[in-house]
């Protein structure tokens, strides 16, 4: 539930990120923001947290506190919602409701992946739409932002109701999409098998075998190697920047990974090869220690092999292991913390218990999932703090190579695919520290990330004339 205080809509970890005074422009905007878009909580929240960073960037350019500029970045191009009507092994019939935001498309086509869960709506996928935006600027890549999803729940389907769902899915945003149009891609609980049914479908409807219309595809089929790595693995090469600015590696440390899926899972294998120690993860009913470390090989054949839950992995693990049902996993002392789950997951409570245990560095492998508060404790006490924008950009700029894969009818391996991800990262690592110190904040990743990808945004906009 969402509670009002004013014409201020309160977030629902319980808190207003506290009103830093804004450029009048700036204010002006996130009243507009405020007033269209009533109750998405999530959307406010990540405007709040852009348009903060940009005070410094509209007084020493006046040229960007031009309200159209600020109000259009804030408004979607296009948001698009449909039912989706499909049947259970049982005949029974469903509806669910499914979204498009298209949010903008100055850099290139709209690329931004689609979310199965209960969860979603509206809010929720127009600040993954605004993230998106920004996030792709920061690769340097061709690429605009957008998001989609549904309030479906993959969870406990039979692989022919999550068939039968994504064609119907389909059957309407089909005419949507398009390589040079929008470009849609994975999230949460949309994976391979879903990518899969979503492209046949696209096919069968067009008549057309558009590879790149899809990214996230099977390797067999138009996908690119890395790309199911590449989340993880970029957020941890970011990492790795991040920690090198102060002389620092990952070889030896105490690491903590909230979630168990795609990007929890190759996070988790990258710190390892890198020398870490990865103590702990988690699902949505709770958390394991492991002592010795996590056993990357079972956590793999519980979580993706059998989509099974994380309390049978303490359960197979032994003495080395603990499960703990519900409560923090924050709460694990660590040297780094990779939530790696979902928007708003760890708190200002959470950045203490982590801070009063040592921790060094936090990388946001999901989006938004430190709340405000949290994010001030940690840049207060001096932790190095990498926000989702910037520091999980690794997949979606896999999927800009997969795109110039496909338009070039072309394969490439996956040492140079994993190569040009590295190199990818460096890049963003380089842009968001650039663009703080040049702002007078050094070390500050969160105002870097919001600056640079704003500032190549609005440039584009700008150039392009009133549209």
């Amino acid at each position: 539930m969402m509670l009002v205080r004013g014409s201020e809509p309160v977030p629902k970890h319980g808190k207003l990120p506290p009103m830093t005074e804004l450029h009048p422009a700036l204010q002006s905007a996130y009243d507009t923001v405020l007033s269209r878009n009533g109750g998405e909580a999530e959307f406010h929240q990540a405007v709040h947290e852009v348009l903060e960073s940009l005070n410094p960037v509209v007084r020493r350019h006046p040229q960007y506190a031009d309200r159209a500029i600020l109000e259009r970045i804030c408004e979607p191009e296009r948001q698009i919602i449909f039912r989706v009507p499909w049947s259970d092994d049982r005949g029974r019939i469903h509806i669910n409701r499914a979204f498009r935001v298209e949010f903008n498309s100055a850099l290139g086509p709209y690329k931004g992946g689609l979310r199965f869960h209960p969860s979603v709506y509206l809010g929720i996928i127009k600040f993954l739409g605004f993230e998106q935006t920004f996030k792709n600027a920061l690769t340097g890549l061709p690429i605009g932002g957008g998001k989609g999803g549904s309030d479906f729940d993959p969870k406990g389907r039979s692989d022919g109701e999550v068939m039968r769902f994504c064609q119907s899915l389909m059957t309407e945003l089909y005419r949507h999409i398009g390589e040079y149009t929008d470009v849609p891609a994975g999230d949460i609980g949309v994976g391979g098998r879903e990518i899969g049914y979503l492209f046949g479908q696209y096919k069968r409807i067009t008549n057309r075998y558009e590879s790149g219309v899809l990214t996230g595809k099977g390797i067999g089929w138009g996908g690119s190697l890395v790309r199911t790595e590449a989340t993880g693995y970029g957020l941890v090469y970011f990492l790795q920047q991040m920690l090198g600015t102060k002389k620092a590696s990952l070889d030896g440390r105490r690491v903590v990974v909230s979630g168990s899926g795609n990007v929890a899972v190759h996070a988790i294998e990258k710190a390892q090869e890198l020398g870490a120690t990865v103590l702990a993860c988690s699902d949505s009913a709770g958390y394991v220690v492991d002592h010795k470390g996590i056993d990357l090989a079972l956590l793999r054949e519980i979580k993706v092999a059998k989509r099974g839950r994380i309390a049978e992995y303490a359960a197979r693990r032994g003495a080395d292991a603990e499960y703990v049902p519900g409560g923090s996993i924050w709460n694990v002392p660590c040297e780094v913390a990779l939530p790696c789950a979902t928007q708003n997951e760890l708190t200002e409570a959470d950045a203490a218990a982590l801070i009063q245990s040592g921790v060094i560095a936090v990388a946001e492998g999901a989006n938004m999932p430190c709340t405000p508060d949290a994010i001030r404790a940690f840049q207060s006490a001096g932790v190095l703090y990498a926000p989702g924008k910037a520091a999980n950009a690794g997949g979606v700029a896999t999927s800009a190579l997969e795109m110039q894969q496909n338009a070039g009818r072309d394969s490439w391996s996956f040492d140079y695919t994993d190569k040009r991800l590295g190199e990818i990262m460096v890049a963003v690592h380089e842009r968001c520290a650039a663009a703080a110190a040049d702002y007078g904040q050094p070390g500050n990743y969160a105002m870097g990330a919001n600056i640079s990808g704003f500032v190549h945004v609005a440039d584009a906009m700008m150039a392009q004339g009133l549209i």
